[in-house]
């Protein structure tokens, strides 16, 4: 009887140790360089207020060890900043106007931000 569970369990003893030598794809993504970067971690947004030029763009790096995330624009934003619910990945949006952004992660309401564009 033993015996016929022993290549059931070897099959699962190899895929468990291949998922976990496996890298996760938030893993090997690379995080976006620049001075308009927001990374979404630790429940947060950082930094949690970006100055930027009409006509630049502003990059959210989500990587929160899993916890999906978004970034819903306020007001005079609602259209311009509306990323899907994500847990790792990146969104990014174009703000050619001057004016002040603010957004919100509606799954997450303490975590508030702002964009200014000059």
């Amino acid at each position: 009887m033993h015996r016929r569970f022993l290549p059931m369990l070897a099959v699962a003893a190899l895929a468990f140790t291949a998922t976990a030598c496996s890298e996760s794809s938030s893993a090997q993504a690379e995080k976006p360089t620049g001075p308009n970067v927001v990374t979404v971690s630790d429940m947060t947004y950082s930094p949690r207020s970006v100055t930027i030029d009409a006509g630049e763009t502003v990059t959210w790096f989500f990587d929160d060890r899993g916890v999906a995330h978004n970034v819903i624009g306020e007001g005079n934003a609602t259209a311009l900043i509306h990323s899907p619910l994500i847990s790792s990945g990146q969104f990014s949006a174009t703000f050619d106007a001057p004016g002040t952004y603010n957004y919100v992660c509606t799954v997450h309401p303490d975590m508030t931000g702002v964009v200014i564009v000059r």
